[in-house]
């Protein structure tokens, strides 16, 4: 972790920086708040910067090229952009953070971000329409007309459901049951193989409960398939990330030995059964999870040798994580500052929709977060500062407003007078709660960005404090 900062703590500092005391006045703002945040984990190691962040964005953007991601926060609209422009094309995740009074602003900014492990509430594939080789023996090898009550009770659920698959698709011509009338004549059928004597059903419920797991067809998701035939998938070179070789292989095998299907998770739910056949049953879909993966894997190798990289660039565990989780990948591709910035490329269409159908939004506040960095690159100040140029203030942020509004070709009278007093009031201040908030809220985002676990918000996070909501713009 390093702390970039010029500045010395100053009494304005204590209002909105709760990292500081009045005993830190004077001293390196940096180098006070580097030691603090260091107190909170002692696993952590950080170091602190003694420059300005706008002079080091200028003029040595090189520097950011150490680290694998950047936060940025009390910097002015124009060095934003700027670093914006900077992490963009190194493809280094920036979160922009801004505090002003009781409205906070995030954003996400990298061209690109994938996501292996988008945390699901769960995996299931369990394959009862096209059970393979070595599931099918397991089913088979139950001779439900010979098993006495006590293990009639505890044959697992899977097997129940696809011996009556079977028969349905024996009677169907291969089809699955398809409309209401067919679905509940396949529960029926289901019904009509419990034995009436049972003293135990529980698995026969569990059957009931996942039937609808039985007669929905085992496909690729639309969303997986665009991942694994995207053009990064094709144009494979020495520089592409490891998660595009995994899905191009993932790609071929689901062309070749997949048969059209992607590879195993391998996970089974818990389930009524007797020790025995679950242990089995885990042990079937394992097996086939580890073969599948283990195909993936020497295609990927493959892969990795015709761009001159060397076969062991890609972990194992790696590519099992990919094929446990094949069918819920995520790739988000944001937009960029400059084409959310520049009149010609935002979405001013969305942002006018957004104003009509509720002007109470918290569009709004984006605008005048916007508004308000637009002041401060005319005039090199930010309105509200002084409580005695305050009407001044809230004419030039009025005219501000009314400009920024036209230049998109957007209704000026959509948003409320009141956010323009409101935002002259505040005076770019920022309170402790909404920084604390807001600190929480953007550690969360940046977790998941380093990890590449879970997803992201996609792109920019208003909250506003006065009303306790939070509203998330693709923007």
């Amino acid at each position: 972790m390093t702390v970039v900062d010029a500045r010395n703590v100053e009494v304005q500092d204590l209002g909105h920086n709760f990292f500081v005391t009045k005993d830190h006045l004077g001293q390196s703002r940096g180098k006070t708040v580097t030691e603090l945040l260091l107190e909170l984990n002692s696993e952590v190691a950080g170091e602190y910067v003694q420059k300005d962040p706008a002079e080091i964005i200028a003029n040595s953007p090189e520097f950011f090229d150490q680290f694998t991601l950047v936060i940025a926060t009390q910097l002015d609209g124009e060095s934003v952009q700027r670093l914006a422009d900077v992490c963009w094309e190194a493809e280094l995740p920036l979160v922009v953070v801004r505090v002003h009074g009781l409205i906070g602003y995030s954003r996400i900014v990298v061209p690109e971000h994938t996501v292996i492990e988008s945390h699901p509430e769960q995996i299931v594939d369990l394959r009862f329409d096209c059970p393979f080789e070595t599931l099918r023996q397991f089913a088979d090898s139950f001779d439900l007309e010979s098993l006495d009550s006590h293990s009639y009770g505890h044959v697992p659920y899977i097997v129940i459901l696809l011996k009556c698959v079977e028969h349905w698709k024996g009677l169907h011509g291969g089809a699955l049951p398809s409309n209401g009338t067919e679905r509940s004549d396949f529960k029926d059928l289901i019904r009509s193989t419990q034995r009436p004597d049972l003293l135990e059903n529980q698995n026969f419920e569990e059957a009931l409960s996942a039937a609808y797991r039985a007669w929905t067809p085992t496909t690729i998701p639309a969303s997986i398939n665009a991942i694994i035939n995207d053009d990064r998938a094709s144009k494979l070179s020495s520089k592409t990330p490891n998660f595009w070789f995994i899905a191009k292989a993932v790609q071929e095998f689901v062309a070749n030995e997949g048969q059209g299907y992607l590879p195993l998770p391998g996970n089974v739910p818990d389930m009524h059964a007797d020790s025995d056949s679950y242990i089995k049953l885990q042990t079937i879909f394992r097996a086939k999870a580890r073969e599948d993966a283990a195909t993936v894997s020497r295609r990927v190798q493959a892969l990795l040798a015709t761009v001159g990289e060397p076969s062991d660039r890609v972990p194992q565990d790696e590519i099992d994580r990919f094929c446990k989780n094949a069918g819920y990948l995520k790739v988000i591709r944001y937009r960029s500052l400059k084409e959310e910035y520049h009149p010609s490329s935002a979405k001013s269409k969305e942002i006018g929709n957004w104003l009509e159908s509720d002007p109470a939004d918290n569009i709004g506040w984006y605008i005048m977060l916007r508004v308000y960095e637009d002041c401060y690159a005319r005039n090199k100040l930010y309105p509200g500062l002084s409580s005695e140029h305050l009407e001044n203030d809230a004419a030039a942020l009025r005219k501000a407003y009314e400009n920024f509004m036209t230049e998109r070709g957007l209704n000026a009278s959509l948003v409320p007078d009141e956010h323009i007093e409101e935002f002259t009031r505040a005076g770019g201040s920022e309170l402790h709660v909404l920084a604390a908030l807001q600190g929480g809220l953007v550690a969360q985002e940046v977790i998941k960005l380093l990890t590449r676990q879970y997803v992201p918000l996609d792109n920019t996070v208003i909250f506003n404090g006065m009303k306790s909501i939070a509203s998330v713009y693709s923007l």
